[in-house]
């Protein structure tokens, strides 16, 4: 599914019930962060955890990500994507490959 029909019927879920009043970015963050919480409890015991409710807390961070990267108004994709190439920079391949190290510990 395009990410702009997923942003699409979000705003129309949201608008229909009138949430937009508490979607303040520090309540959208905050709530990233709780179901973060939820999401790390499916794996509080074992690495096996139960996949539907895995999922289903994985899609609420999700949501809640989306959401307030439309209120900040950024493009989602673009703002992975710019990550993606400053960590790129700082773990090159033939210095991170294969290793866990933090960027500031890899050997030079």
């Amino acid at each position: 599914m395009p990410a702009d029909l997923v942003m699409t019927q979000l705003r129309a879920f949201v608008a229909e019930r009138d949430w937009d009043q508490f979607h303040s970015p520090s309540n959208l963050a905050k709530s990233i962060s709780i179901e973060a919480g939820e999401l790390l409890e499916c794996f509080q015991w074992s690495d096996a955890s139960d996949l539907d409710r895995t999922v289903a807390e994985l899609a609420d961070v999700m949501t809640y990500c989306l959401l307030l990267s439309d209120k900040l108004g950024v493009d989602p994709n673009g703002i992975v994507l710019a990550k993606l190439e400053e960590t790129k920079r700082k773990y090159p391949i033939e210095k991170a490959a294969g290793r866990s190290t933090k960027y500031d510990r890899l050997p030079d």
